[in-house]
């Protein structure tokens, strides 16, 4: 499996971003999957998680209003509506695969499988 994150870029608070994560290969392989952002510094952290089957989703409270996470699964791809973007969501974007069936949404990066390569947000004040 290989997951193809894209979309990044420099925007003004306030603005908006869609990022893109594309699946290839074995994509059945994956049961859910995670938007992680890493700053500078800082923690890797899960942002929003979507199931692949049902769709039903999560987000963390700093998104929760602004974030909309999709999925597409005749392009086995995933997108993360980024609205009302602030500063302190300037970051590095990952998306990531769980290959295991869960019960729960995992939030601690070490649980996913397949990461795509990081795609840069960067929203200026």
């Amino acid at each position: 499996v290989q997951l193809q994150a894209s979309g990044g870029g420099l925007v003004q608070a306030g603005g908006s971003l869609r990022l893109t994560c594309a699946g290839s290969g074995r994509t059945s392989n994956i049961y859910a999957v995670g938007w992680f952002r890493q700053a500078p510094g800082q923690e890797r952290e899960l942002v929003t998680h979507i199931m692949w089957r049902n769709g039903n989703t999560y987000y963390a409270d700093s998104v929760k209003g602004r974030f909309t996470i999709s999925r597409d699964n005749a392009k086995d791809t995933v997108y993360l509506q980024m609205n009302s973007l602030k500063p302190e969501d300037t970051a590095v974007y990952y998306c990531a695969g769980d290959r295991v069936r869960r019960q729960y949404v995992a939030k601690m990066s070490s649980s996913y499988e397949y990461w795509g390569q990081g795609t840069l947000v960067t929203v200026s004040s």
